[in-house]
């Protein structure tokens, strides 16, 4: 399985968080690190993870999904998403 990191901003009108974020939180392990941040871990492509959340989102809306990896480095973290991180990330 790989960690994607999932990034968005929700353009007004429309910003329907609420949806967005209980799809992200479907997949089995995931984190939230920083605000329109998110980290899933899956054995779906970064395609399948879009394909996925692009129905919660309105046409001028903006995603990036990609792999994430270790090293990484970070600052000031909550002490849970910090051992997510630690755990997953390889």
């Amino acid at each position: 399985m790989a960690i994607y990191s999932i990034n968005y901003d929700l353009v007004n009108p429309g910003r329907n968080y609420d949806d967005l974020i209980s799809a992200i939180k479907t997949y089995n392990a995931w984190c939230h690190p920083v605000e329109s941040c998110w980290l899933i871990k899956t054995e779906q492509s970064s395609s399948d993870i879009y394909d996925y959340l692009s129905k919660y989102l309105d046409s001028n809306d903006k995603i990036l999904v990609m792999k994430a990896s270790a090293p990484a480095t970070w600052k000031s973290l909550d002490n849970k998403v910090s051992e997510w991180i630690k755990n997953n990330l390889h």
